[in-house]
């Protein structure tokens, strides 16, 4: 396919995102000449849909070891120090002009007013002064290392640049435009790609008494799978119309994300406030109270009632409560069966698992170990953290690292 060309570049970043635009403001330092191509009009359809549109912009801590890969621990653990969280927000709130809030009850930072549209229209200023030029409604399907011509658009047009920056996420919310066509390009470069997954997202199943707790949210602690594989955390669990969410649900999804592509189904249970059979224990010991007032001491009615009436319980007195029925009742309390059918998809998650092995980067450059002109950031990297500002932490490191390593690469 012949393609034609009117301007040349010194480095081409393919995505409007976050790391996308991250990786322009750094790279256009010194006066190289960038541009950022983008699938759609605007683009940053995820930083406005962030937090509801209220844009989690940060967390308040981070720790290296919670994000999530397939590929080389240790690789993200460089990445993710190489640009400290302190360093981030002075850089967010004095050379973007974002200033921010902290929401100590859960350890989320937002911007202190115009949520994520604000944030967009301010990161994409900052990207203009920095003399970058945006090229919109221009499809990337290509890149070719050994040509002049390196980035192939869907009308045939060719983008002349030295470097490329593929910024282009994962397959979630696919409506933003992430598509997935970064991960193709990147396969077809010869990069290895860890299977892609929905993380972050909603767990559908449950019967019709749980779907009825819908909006109801509660503390709680889940656990996967049994024995050395088994996975334990804690957070607010909500129920849904349709099966299950909240934090806790959505950090620890992507195990059932994973477990599905390798055809597996594990077990899923719930502590109810994160109690344990010797916190109980005592609580229902023979006494004058109902089970029913007993468990309603803890936990909320609407629940107390759905697992009562499903265990055939709700007149139970404590005094009377044979051996059996209290066995049944700690196993509800403290290691319920959570049935479940399947993870939500890319409509729902928030992120994707999976993408370009870190082990094919350089951690200070990210730059392709494959392809010495290409480099990557943001979702296509193998790797996510949980919700809370992480992914947005994760954007902003890698986006400058790329940005930088691809002006240091410049011949």
């Amino acid at each position: 396919m012949r393609m034609e060309t009117r301007k040349g570049f010194d480095i081409a970043v393919i995505g409007c995102g976050p790391s996308g635009l991250l990786a322009a403001y750094h790279a256009a330092k010194g006066g190289a000449r960038i541009v950022v191509v983008e699938s759609q009009q605007q683009g940053g359809k995820k930083i406005l849909l962030s937090g509801g549109g209220r844009c989690n912009i940060l967390p308040m801590v981070c720790d290296p070891n919670d994000y999530v890969t397939s590929s080389s621990p240790n690789t993200l653990r460089k990445i993710v120090r190489s640009w400290p969280l302190d360093e981030i927000r002075a850089f967010i709130e004095g050379r973007i002009g974002i200033r921010l809030v902290e929401q100590k009850r859960t350890g989320k930072v937002f911007p202190a007013t115009g949520g994520g549209e604000a944030v967009f229209r301010t990161l994409r200023k900052a990207v203009k002064r920095a003399g970058v030029e945006f090229k919109v409604n221009s499809r990337v399907v290509g890149v070719h290392p050994d040509e002049r011509r390196r980035v192939e658009l869907e009308n045939g047009e060719g983008i002349v640049a030295q470097q490329v920056i593929l910024a282009t996420g994962g397959l979630s919310y696919p409506g933003t435009g992430s598509d997935g066509t970064g991960l193709e390009i990147a396969e077809r470069l010869g990069h290895q790609i860890e299977p892609p997954y929905p993380a972050l997202t909603t767990v559908h199943g449950g019967t019709r008494p749980l779907h009825r707790l819908s909006g109801l949210s509660v503390p709680a602690r889940v656990s996967i799978g049994e024995g050395k594989a088994r996975v334990s955390t804690t957070g607010d669990f909500l129920f849904t119309h349709f099966g299950y969410s909240g934090p806790l649900i959505l950090n620890l999804a992507h195990h059932l994300s994973q477990s599905q592509l390798r055809g597996a189904h594990p077990a899923v249970t719930v502590s109810w406030f994160d109690l344990t059979r010797d916190d109980w224990l005592p609580r229902l010991a023979p006494s004058a109270k109902t089970v029913r007032g007993v468990v309603k001491e803890v936990l909320p009615d609407r629940l107390a009632d759905a697992l009562l009436n499903r265990l055939g319980l709700a007149e139970a007195k404590t005094a009377t409560l044979a051996k059996e029925d209290r066995e049944r009742l700690l196993e509800a309390l403290v290691a319920f069966p959570l049935s479940w059918s399947r993870c939500g998809g890319y409509e729902e998650a928030e992120v994707t698992g999976g993408g370009v092995c870190l082990d094919q980067v350089d951690p200070k450059s990210l730059q392709s170990r494959v392809v010495s002109c290409v480099h990557f950031c943001g979702e296509m990297l193998d790797a996510f953290g949980p919700i809370g500002g992480y992914n947005f932490l994760w954007a902003f490191v890698t986006g400058k690292l790329a940005g930088l390593g691809a002006r240091d690469a410049l011949a």
